[in-house]
């Protein structure tokens, strides 16, 4: 299937062309693509040929020279051409199953496609590879994957999963050892199922594959109010046991390689460790040591708050319920300024339920109904709240929506993990 383009970069090889946005990329130097790899693999050339049909349905043929290097300047809808791996297994924490009816389509979508692992850091089972994906795999040498483990015990692996082929999962981990495929690996925390002693034999288990292992995430069950099935939350005794289990691992490979998520330690009570635990801060997008990189980046930056800035600005700063304590802090230093009024508001997950507390899973509804009495006329947000290349949260809800019923103007900050925006805003 053909490539399709949503926009061209500025001042590309494509812009220069006047390829239009809407068109599709059928083929380049005469191959059909199958994903984004394909498509950066055949244009490392000096000369390329491209069939392109544009939005009229015309099709024409472009010869285009350029340096090896040089991309062409299309962004694409979807970084999979053909059809997306689908999922096979039927976890029994699986997030897409605990939805309501009545969202978009796009959200009920179970992949587990090895191709969006490696482009864009998905996490993958292993449970559907065949003998050409795994060709493929070694030949490109596409890594690092991110590998779904959750346990290396292949009975409960196939329990947890509910998929006999879940049982495998150190075989296809022999073969990306063999193949010397680096990996970051992720342990969805089920209290009753995984944790305790059985977490304790998953990590030793890994040790076996150090040599590939960038790093491990141990990350607590998410549970909405839609769950059908019964699981248990982790709560604050078993928080600090995979704490602890984690850190002993730690001591018997001589290195941090196994990092629990910051809410481990928002649930247990205990303070962040410092930047030295995390090793690269490889699984950030996993809740592992986004906080420490807030609160560190704040601590560099706190030199530069002026005493006193000339126009007098208002602004709410809507965060998660997990990140509250920290903007907290910032604020109460931002509110010392002279001028300067900033309300921090930790936005509760009522559409998801109480359990859930991460700002990617806020929706436009949750915004409306806890800032409606309670808000200056700029709010900031974090760009998680929204979905990627939209304006749209997850709730169907748009950026104009909520600006037009709360009567605001919505700032949104691209980077999490950082308060460069924020100072930027208010100095």
């Amino acid at each position: 299937m053909p490539g399709k383009i949503s926009s061209i970069q500025e001042g590309s090889v494509a812009d220069e062309l006047k390829i239009l946005p809407g068109s599709e990329l059928i083929s380049v130097n005469g191959v059909n693509l199958r994903d984004y790899i394909d498509y950066k693999f055949l244009i490392m050339n000096e000369y390329v040929e491209l069939e392109i049909k544009n939005p009229d349905g015309e099709t024409e043929f472009y010869e285009i020279e350029k340096d090896y290097e040089d991309d062409l300047g299309f962004i694409f809808e979807s970084a999979i051409f053909d059809r997306i791996k689908p999922c096979a297994n039927n976890c029994i924490f699986c997030f897409v199953d605990q939805q309501p009816k009545g969202l978009r389509d796009s959200l009920y979508i179970k992949d587990d496609d090895y191709r969006l692992s490696y482009l864009q850091g998905t996490y993958v089972t292993l449970t559907n590879l065949t003998k050409k994906d795994k060709k493929r795999i070694a030949e490109l040498h596409l890594g690092p994957l991110y590998v779904s483990v959750h346990t290396t015990n292949p009975k409960l692996r196939a329990e947890m999963l509910r998929n006999k082929n879940a049982a495998n999962l150190l075989s296809e981990l022999d073969f990306l050892k063999e193949n010397e495929i680096p990996i970051n690996t992720q342990i969805v925390l089920c209290p009753g199922y995984n944790d305790g002693d059985e977490l304790k034999n998953t990590l030793n288990d890994l040790m076996k594959y150090k040599s590939i292992i960038q790093s491990i995430a141990i990350v607590p069950v998410g549970l909405t109010k839609y769950r059908k099935e019964k699981l248990k939350k982790v709560n604050k005794e078993i928080a600090k046991e995979t704490i602890r289990i984690a850190e002993n691992f730690n001591k018997t490979v001589k290195k941090n390689l196994a990092c629990v998520s910051d809410e481990f330690f928002l649930i247990a009570g205990t303070e962040l460790p410092d930047k030295k635990y995390y090793n690269g801060f490889y699984q950030l997008e996993d809740g592992v040591g986004a906080l420490r990189c807030l609160i560190d980046d704040f601590n560099k930056r706190k030199s530069k708050i002026p005493k006193s800035v000339k126009h007098k600005k208002q602004f709410t700063l809507a965060c998660s319920v997990s990140a509250y304590k920290a903007f907290s802090m910032f604020c109460s230093e931002f509110n010392k300024v002279d001028n300067i009024e900033i309300i921090p508001v930790g936005i509760k997950s009522e559409f998801w339920g109480k359990d859930i507390n991460v700002a990617g899973l806020i929706t436009g509804g949750d915004l409306i109904n806890q800032l409606k009495n309670n808000c200056f006329k700029n709010v900031i947000i974090p760009s998680v709240m929204i979905r990627p290349y939209t304006n749209e949260f997850l709730d169907g809800l748009t950026v104009e929506d909520i600006e037009k019923e709360l009567n605001v103007k919505l700032h949104i900050t691209k980077d999490i993990y950082s308060v460069k925006e924020l100072f930027e805003l208010l100095f």
